[in-house]
């Protein structure tokens, strides 16, 4: 019987990517192979993880059928097991999003899974991890996400987007590339600082606040 190292099950409201206001099954599994400088969820490596099996998990999603399911972390794709999980969600019809932060390769994730994976910056002091290989296993219907913190980390992204995703030279097409996101980490970054740098450069990106953090601004976790 497959286990998985759980940090967390929950219930919300999703706060981030184009998905952001639905209903979601939040599958937070243990560890992380990264060190962000503005990590949110360091208790997935620091706290002693929960032993679970796929049935388990898949009885929790089951509670909420008509819910998105996210699978997120740390970092999911550690666990080899999250491979015939995110299986077997999908043979349960489940919309299925798989938060990564981009280090892992993307290779193995099953068709049908929507990736939304992390570009790390350089604030982040993870950006010499990224497996850039990545990029090329996105497709339209995935997401690219920037967490800025400083202008050079927003000129870093824009550069290394344009390096890597053709499609993205001269403005690109919002309907035939991946979607992009640049969160902003508000407490380094105000917000309409980074909407004015993308509205000044007229770049096809999408600007995200974590609307978890606004409709719950005390909580940290289970949101």
């Amino acid at each position: 019987m497959t286990h998985l190292q759980i940090s967390e099950l929950f219930y919300s409201i999703q706060g981030e990517s184009t998905f952001a206001g639905y209903p979601c099954a939040f599958i937070r599994l243990a560890d992380c192979n990264l060190r962000c400088s503005f990590c949110d969820a360091r208790y997935t490596y620091d706290e002693k993880p929960v032993s679970t099996t796929i049935e388990d998990i898949l009885s929790f999603t089951e509670e909420y059928p008509t819910a998105l399911v996210e699978i997120t972390g740390g970092e999911p794709l550690l666990q080899e097991g999250v491979y015939p999980l995110m299986e077997e969600l999908l043979r349960a019809k489940r919309v299925v999003l798989l938060e990564t932060n981009g280090s892992v390769s993307l290779a193995e994730v099953p068709d049908g899974v929507i990736k939304i994976m992390d570009l790390k910056c350089p604030d982040s002091g993870m950006s010499d991890k990224m497996d850039m290989d990545n990029l090329g296993h996105l497709s339209p219907a995935d997401e690219l996400k920037c967490v800025i913190c400083s202008r050079n980390d927003y000129l870093w992204a824009v550069e290394t987007i344009r390096r890597y995703l053709p499609g993205f030279q001269n403005g690109g097409s919002l309907k035939d590339s991946v979607t992009i996101l640049f969160s902003p980490v508000t407490a380094k970054l105000a917000p309409e600082l980074l909407a004015q740098w993308i509205l000044e450069d007229q770049i096809p990106v999408r600007l995200q606040l974590q609307l978890h953090t606004i409709l719950w601004p005390t909580k940290k976790r289970g949101v």
